[in-house]
C-alpha cells in the first residue's frame, strides 16, 4: 500500500517515515507555498534516507490566511492548524492509500483531532496514520538519539522544510516582527540515519 506523508525533514517526521516503511511503500510528501525553496533540504534528506520524493505545491491563499490569522492572534497555533489540515487534503489527493504526519502525542501545534482525521479519511477515501500519536517527547529523543544523526538549533536558524519557514517569510514581507509572533524554540534537520 501506497503512504504519503507530509515531510519536513525534521526528526519527527523521519523517524515517522522509518517506522511506517516497515508496512507501507512511503513516499516522503513536502507540501509548500513556493514563498522560499526551502523544500529543497527536504528533498536532500530523503535522497540520503533513500525515499521516494515528492513536492506538492500548496495553494497560496491558503498560506496569506494563515499568515493574516497569525498576525490577528499574535500567535501561530491557528495559522499553522489551517495549513496543515490543508497539506493533508493535498497529500490525499495524490492518489496514496494512505497519508501521515509526524505529530505526537504532546505536540501542540499542529494536531489532528479524531474528528478532522475521520472527515479526511471519509472525504478522500484514504486511511490517515499519525505513527508517533503514542510517543511523547522524550521517547521521540530517545530514539532520535539512537538511530539519526540531527542538526538542532533555533528556528531561524536551521534548514528545514516546515510550513512555519514559509509563514515566517510572510509575515516578515508585510512588516511583522518574527519575533512578536513565532516564540523562539528548537527545530531539528536530520543529515543522516546510523
Amino acid at each position: 500500500m501506497r503512504l504519503g506523508l507530509l515531510y519536513s525533514g525534521g526528526k519527527d517526521s523521519t523517524l515517522a517515515a522509518l517506522l511506517l516503511a516497515e508496512f507501507y511503500d512511503v513516499t516522503l510528501a513536502t507540501a509548500h507555498f513556493g514563498v522560499t525553496d526551502d523544500w529543497k533540504h527536504a528533498r536532500a534528506t530523503a535522497r540520503e534516507l533513500d525515499f521516494p520524493f515528492e513536492r506538492i505545491e500548496l495553494d497560496r491563499d491558503v498560506a496569506r490566511e494563515a499568515a493574516d490569522r497569525i498576525r490577528e492572534d499574535g500567535f501561530p497555533r491557528h495559522g499553522i492548524e489551517h495549513v496543515h489540515r490543508h497539506a493533508l487534503e493535498a497529500v490525499a489527493r495524490e492518489g496514496f492509500d494512505a497519508v501521515a504526519d509526524g505529530t505526537r502525542r504532546d505536540d501542540r501545534v499542529p494536531t489532528v483531532s479524531r474528528a478532522q482525521a475521520q472527515s479526511l479519511e471519509d472525504h478522500h477515501d484514504v486511511d490517515y496514520i499519525a505513527p508517533l500519536s503514542g510517543f511523547g517527547r522524550s521517547a521521540v529523543d530517545d530514539l532520535v538519539d539512537a538511530h539519526l544523526d540531527v542538526t538542532v538549533g533555533p528556528s531561524a536558524e536551521i534548514t528545514r522544510a516546515d510550513y512555519e519557514a514559509e509563514l515566517r517569510a510572510l509575515v516578515a514581507d508585510d512588516g511583522g516582527a518574527i519575533g512578536e509572533y513565532f516564540p523562539d524554540h528548537e527545530q531539528t534537520h536530520v543529515t543522516g540515519v546510523r
